[in-house]
């Protein structure tokens, strides 16, 4: 017999005392046993099955993500801009003693008179700019058929280092062909789509900013008792972080819009007060936003201004985009969001994949969003630390 067997044969021992006529005490002493085979696969299989559900979950709700999309994109900016315009409801309920429905149909009505505004002006600024396209056509015609000869240079040089391939006279290719009729149609039900889905956006914004507290209140209360204090932490610090991440991109916007205006200005680039705003604030779009700034002042300059002028253009808006890429962005908003670069380069590369041009935009405030959560729930916070600085 070794030890293990005496160890089992002798899984009950009795302790009695006797005290003052009182009665005797019996405590069981049970040894310690070795863990089965049985517990330890019942474990394993535990673990296979909580992966194998979350793997599941994630692909629920990122395909839930994918088709909902426009849904999805409209509640997000109207949560963006119900923050943005959350200031103006304040100030109205503060200072001018109106109640909150009141000041929230002020703001939205300032927003949609800013949108109109700006619709007008581009249009205005559009139109003038093809009436006077004539005068400069011959300028732009000549700089588009410079280049067209040295594409053709660029290709007669290739064919002769490399030659074309001999196709085969029995090969028969069959291209098909779309008539115009069909993208027009396409392209009339994109925008139907587009402009029935943004005019939710301002009721959207509406029931936000004048309901704001009650969705506060009603968020928290989903959460059982001992999670609503952290809930609603979580809720104000997200809220302040989406507010200074609006106040911060247009701080820099601002500035890059009054930058870029004066340098416009100063090379002689028309409409250079027009342009200048609008290539400042597609500054702001992430990765993207250095193309997109150099596609007005370019457009702009060709037929209008020489070939130095135009490089002096382009290299000031490279320039501005780094200074702001490098110095504004980290002062102003890189403390309001707490994310380290290669989070936002993955997060900017996801979103973009999923929901396109809105996803990019609605990248960081997202991932911003979702480090908060995680650096609250006990079970996340090493998610948090990974996305943090």
């Amino acid at each position: 017999m070794n030890e293990q067997d005496e160890i089992t044969n002798e899984t009950r021992e009795e302790f009695r005392r006797d005290t003052s006529g009182a009665e005797a005490v019996t405590v069981e002493v049970r040894p310690v046993m070795p863990r089965t085979h049985l517990e330890v696969e019942r474990r394993r299989h535990g673990a296979i099955q909580t992966w194998s559900l979350t793997v599941l979950a994630t692909s629920g709700v990122l395909t839930v993500m994918f088709f909902a999309k426009p849904v999805l994109i409209v509640v997000l900016v109207s949560i963006l801009i119900s923050f943005a315009l959350a200031p103006i409801v304040d100030f109205c309920e503060r200072f001018l003693r109106m109640p909150k429905s009141l000041g929230a149909v002020i703001a939205v009505l300032l927003l949609v008179s800013a949108l109109y505004g700006i619709t007008w002006v581009s249009y205005t600024r559009g139109v003038d700019f093809m009436a006077q396209l004539p005068k400069y056509s011959g300028h732009l015609r000549e700089s588009v058929l410079k280049f067209r000869h040295k594409a053709e240079q660029f290709k007669q040089q290739t064919e002769s280092v490399i030659p074309a391939a001999v196709e085969d006279k029995n090969t028969v290719k069959v291209t098909q062909t779309s008539s115009w009729t069909d993208w027009i149609s396409q392209g009339a039900m994109n925008t139907a789509e587009i402009v029935l889905l943004a005019s939710f956006v301002p009721f959207i914004v509406y029931f936000m900013l004048s309901w704001q507290e009650h969705v506060r209140t009603a968020t928290v209360m989903l959460f059982k008792m001992e999670n609503r204090n952290t809930a609603y932490v979580t809720l104000g610090l997200i809220s302040q972080m989406i507010r200074g991440f609006i106040v911060g991109n247009l701080v820099v916007g601002i500035f890059m819009s009054i930058a870029g205006t004066i340098i416009f200005g100063l090379l002689g680039l028309p409409y250079f007060y027009f342009i200048g705003v609008i290539s400042g604030f597609l500054t702001l779009v992430p990765y993207l936003g250095v193309i997109l700034a150099l596609i007005p002042p370019v457009a702009a300059g060709l037929g209008q201004t020489s070939v130095e002028q135009l490089s002096l253009i382009v290299l000031s808006v490279l320039g501005l985009h780094l200074f702001a890429l490098n110095v504004l962005y980290p002062k102003i908003i890189g403390k309001k969001m707490s994310l380290n670069p290669l989070a936002v380069t993955i997060a900017l590369l996801f979103w973009g994949w999923l929901w396109g041009a809105m996803g990019l935009i609605l990248a960081v405030p997202m991932t911003g969003a979702m480090k908060i959560v995680f650096d609250h729930v006990e079970g996340l916070k090493p998610y948090g630390t990974w996305l943090g600085e």
